[in-house]
């Protein structure tokens, strides 16, 4: 018998890979999480005060509770991706995600509204952020953290829409504005999970859209893997822990502010619910100038040392909104918070990939997630228990701020891995072919 040719993957044009079309689909959905869950939370908790008298206590459990879930499934949704792929996880993440949004808008009690949230974070995690970031890593290499970026992008355009969201909460009711978020959140999950689905190998093509002969000339990441770690081989490196750590040390400060900044602002600052959600709004703005510059310095020089000064923003952005006197000192929090926030969270998912490849991606993120969702479940509860106690945010945020500042020593700490022998591994150069065969 003559063995017939392979077909070698060749380049593609830019515009005619379809790993930026992965992009554009994941920064669609997370810009639809990002506006009609994890940032308006703290719109929606402001008016479940209002109308049941429930405490800043209460309402951090219910945040705490969205983020703990998606911690807790991160292990089986991560097998889940590298098993059956990213088409199926967001297309069950639509529906009950999607299914949770309905039933909170019809909520009475207090049980009801927790058992809502349990769907809501379900839904949003699996259509969510771990889903997008798997699919994104698959197709790229080279321009990860700027691929990483413009997909990230899409939780600073969801922030953004915020001041519409209150608009609507206050127009035509919170419920009325749940529903109708519930049938947009399904309808886009389950028409651009497709989008998601594959690897280069399957469409022919290679990573980055271009051959290793026309990326010689770019900048090689630090600590770039040669072959692919298994999440068992990842966990036992230094590096794997200390990106974990310092990841949920930098949560502590999103996700306190995620769920108390406009408590914050119309509890202590004298704001009204819409006026809170223009600095609500800005903040993802910022953001989104935090991410073209994260983007673009994370492919050229060292990603963890970028973080590591993120770090720093977040800590001093938070403690100078504790002690804010004025508007003034507000913007000044807005400006260093979003660019830090921006710069540093797509470098978290570029680091891994690059020290320990992306075909056992999804299963290494989803078993990261239970150490770093930590920093969002505890931040919230930290600043909401510490605000009833003594009646300000001033205490909680101090202790967050702090934190979040030793929290930089992890950064500088991950330095890359030893390489484990090949013979355990998967080959960089096969990752794609591996992959499309289910491996």
């Amino acid at each position: 018998m003559v063995a017939q040719d392979t077909p070698t993957p060749t380049s593609t044009s830019w515009y005619r890979f379809r790993g930026w079309h992965v992009v554009g689909a994941g920064g669609v959905l997370q810009a639809i999480y990002t506006a009609f869950i994890l940032q308006a939370y703290g719109q929606y908790a402001v008016l479940l005060e209002r109308d049941f008298g429930w405490s800043k206590s209460i309402l951090s459990v219910g945040y705490s509770l969205n983020r703990a879930e998606s911690a807790l499934l991160g292990p089986l949704q991560g097998w889940a991706l590298d098993r059956y792929g990213a088409k199926r996880v967001a297309r069950l993440g639509a529906v009950v995600g999607g299914g949770g949004l309905l039933a909170f808008s019809q909520i009475q009690t207090l049980w009801q509204f927790f058992a809502a949230f349990v769907f809501v974070s379900i839904g949003a995690s699996l259509c969510g952020f771990l889903t997008v970031t798997t699919a994104v890593v698959r197709w790229f290499e080279r321009n990860r953290a700027k691929a990483l970026s413009l997909s990230g992008m899409g939780f600073a355009v969801g922030g953004a829409m915020i001041p519409i969201v209150v608009w609507s909460m206050e127009e035509y009711s919170w419920r009325w504005t749940a529903a109708v978020s519930a049938v947009i959140f399904f309808a886009t999950g389950w028409m651009l999970a497709p989008l998601l689905e594959g690897s280069p190998a399957d469409f022919d093509t290679v990573v980055d859209g271009s051959l290793p002969s026309e990326r010689d000339t770019t900048t090689r990441p630090e600590g770039l893997a040669t072959v692919h770690f298994t999440a068992k081989q990842a966990m036992r490196t230094r590096a794997f822990w200390m990106i974990s750590l310092g990841h949920m040390s930098a949560l502590f400060v999103v996700g306190a502010v995620l769920a108390h900044l406009s408590l914050f602002l119309t509890s202590e600052q004298g704001y009204d619910l819409q006026s809170a959600s223009y600095v609500a709004g800005a903040l993802p703005m910022v953001q989104l100038v935090g991410m073209a510059i994260g983007g673009w310095l994370g492919d050229r020089f060292n990603k963890r040392l970028i973080a590591s000064v993120a770090m720093v923003g977040h800590s001093v952005g938070l403690l100078i909104l504790a002690y804010a006197s004025n508007h003034l000192m507000i913007w000044v929090f807005v400006v260093l918070h979003g660019l830090a926030w921006g710069a540093r969270g797509p470098l978290m998912q570029a680091l891994r990939a690059d020290y320990f490849g992306s075909t056992s991606f999804g299963s290494i993120m989803g078993v990261s997630s239970l150490i770093v969702m930590t920093g969002t479940v505890l931040g919230p509860l930290i600043a909401g228990i510490l605000a009833d106690q003594t009646g300000s945010y001033r205490m909680g945020f101090t202790i967050i701020a702090g934190i979040t500042f030793v929290g930089m020593m992890f950064f500088v700490l991950a330095t890359p891995p030893q390489q484990p022998g090949a013979d355990d591994v998967v080959d960089a150069d096969s990752a794609g072919e591996t992959m499309a065969a289910g491996a």
